[in-house]
């Protein structure tokens, strides 16, 4: 993978206010961070899942050149996501200098693998990356299923994982830490060969926005909505209070 990818021109492929430039330009260092511990070189073909607006899949699309191809995947609906929609953050990357590289599906990430079982697809991917997106996965045995499900397609490479009711819209559904996924991956048939420890720059915001989320008057009501124990709301609570 080439070492000179710019992260001011990669950032400006994806949708943003010219305002707040600096929040996408974060977003993009880090995710180059991240890429430049990973062995994908130029002409490989990539399957992301959780690609949400596409922060990450610029990144590879960029990494993998003219001769390589991404296929992004993610469930959300399109109408999903703010200050942009998913719809909106795609679309308008697929109108961009990369967007030939790219193909956005709109599908769980399982049902996409197991489309691919029976055709001769199957074996095409040299890597699958999962970057800031296994927290969105509904529980760890998902994930798991999702990481067999990989066995038979491609590498896997990983970063950034991390529980809410059931049909939540959180950004954090699902908590994991570092050694419990790596074991979800072991027990699903993986090897790991390497890993890394990522420093988050200043400008990544998304623990701020989470934390954010979590002090908000919102958080309280839905905790008292759907935590019915009263010792386990009041462990919700001790926590969110940890984050004042």
């Amino acid at each position: 993978m080439s070492t000179q990818l710019d992260a001011a021109s990669i950032a400006r492929v994806s949708l943003h206010d010219a305002k707040h430039f600096n929040i996408q330009h974060s977003q993009t260092v880090h995710r180059l961070a991240i890429l430049q511990h990973w062995n994908i070189p130029a002409g490989s073909r990539v399957l992301e899942l959780g690609c949400g607006q596409g922060d990450c899949t610029t990144v590879i699309a960029s990494a993998v050149g003219e001769e390589g191809a991404v296929v992004a995947v993610d469930p959300a609906e399109l109408d999903y996501g703010a200050p942009y929609t998913l719809g909106q953050a795609q679309g308008h990357i697929s109108q961009g200098p990369l967007g030939s590289r790219i193909t956005w599906v709109q599908q769980a990430p399982l049902d996409y693998l197991s489309s691919l079982s029976s055709t001769s697809e199957s074996k095409a991917f040299d890597a699958t990356v999962l970057a800031h997106c296994l927290w969105y996965f509904a529980s760890p045995s998902v994930i798991v299923s999702t990481f067999r499900a990989l066995k038979q397609h491609s590498a896997l490479a990983q970063a950034a994982f991390e529980c809410r009711k059931n049909d939540s819209e959180s950004n954090v559904r699902t908590v994991l830490g570092p050694k419990r996924l790596t074991e979800l991956a072991l027990a699903a048939g993986w090897q790991l060969e390497t890993e890394a420890l990522v420093q988050c720059g200043e400008g990544l915001l998304d623990g701020q926005w989470e934390v954010g989320a979590c002090l908000s008057s919102d958080f309280e009501r839905e905790v008292e909505e759907h935590v019915s124990n009263e010792r386990e709301r009041a462990v919700v609570l001790a926590s969110r209070d940890a984050c004042e």
